[in-house]
């Protein structure tokens, strides 16, 4: 029996807003149909992710309730220490939530963290050297 990662899935109130944040990421989503409750798109490494609306997941588990607090992170590997800086500050010009600005960070990485606009952190990082 084989069992592996397929599909990591993101509740989003806004999907459209959702996807403007990830995009920024490099995360490449076609333009969904106008009132799409799931949207998905294929990473180069074969991993899926989707979004999925709120009233979707009511409908899937009627007692979903809102999740309190970060559960699971999502990191992004920026190419090179000025990435991460640029990365961020793209995200935070487009009008994202900065949660913390580039620092090095002791264990050898450029790393900083945005909010994306369910209030899920993400990181940016980068190997120092």
């Amino acid at each position: 029996m084989e069992i592996r990662l397929d599909l990591i899935g993101i509740i989003a109130a806004d999907i459209a807003e959702s996807l403007r944040f990830y995009r920024l990421l490099g995360i490449d989503i076609a333009e969904p149909a106008s009132g799409d409750d799931h949207v998905e798109s294929m990473l180069p490494n074969g991993l899926r992710i989707a979004w999925d609306s709120l009233e979707l997941m009511k409908q899937l588990d009627p007692d979903w309730v809102k999740p309190q607090g970060h559960r699971i992170g999502l990191a992004f590997l920026c190419d090179g220490p000025a990435g991460v800086d640029e990365t961020f500050n793209k995200i935070v010009q487009a009008g994202f939530t900065a949660k913390r600005a580039p620092w090095d960070a002791f264990w050898g990485q450029r790393y900083a963290l945005v909010t994306d606009p369910d209030g899920n952190v993400i990181d940016l990082f980068a190997p120092l050297a």
